[in-house]
């Protein structure tokens, strides 16, 4: 299983190549990606989101939210700023989701390098430039 952040899932609704698409992709097919709730939330604020894809996201199965895990994301993002690392509260939120459950995050962004180092999160890192 594998959980998807936002830059790569818009990445992917808009054809974008790279070896993060290839691999949603290829997750995909075999039923491997779980949704992250903030993840849900953010791709589904796009607009002109088609209705289908917007339903077709909102069928993946969701990443369950632990006792606790608003805590714990909160002291992850501490934990973050106190080294001077750049830590946005919706990337807080995925990254703890994902470590709760060690479940590896797909993304473009490279923010999330500061949550690895920090607690362990489990990162696939990948780009249209790849």
């Amino acid at each position: 299983m594998i959980a998807v952040d936002t830059s790569t899932w818009i990445g992917f609704l808009q054809g974008d190549g790279g070896k993060d698409a290839e691999l949603l992709d290829r997750a995909l097919q075999d039923r491997q990606v779980l949704m992250v709730p903030v993840v849900l939330t953010e791709v589904l604020s796009d607009p002109k989101l088609p209705s289908e894809v917007s339903q077709t996201l909102s069928d993946l199965p969701l990443i369950k939210v632990e006792p606790g895990y608003w805590q714990r994301a909160g002291e992850l993002r501490a934990k973050v700023l106190a080294k001077r690392h750049k830590a946005r509260l919706g990337d807080a939120l995925i990254a703890q989701s994902c470590i709760d459950h060690g479940i590896p995050l797909l993304t473009r962004d490279r923010d999330f390098r500061a949550f690895a180092e920090a607690a362990g999160l489990d990162l696939v890192i990948g780009s249209a430039a790849d």
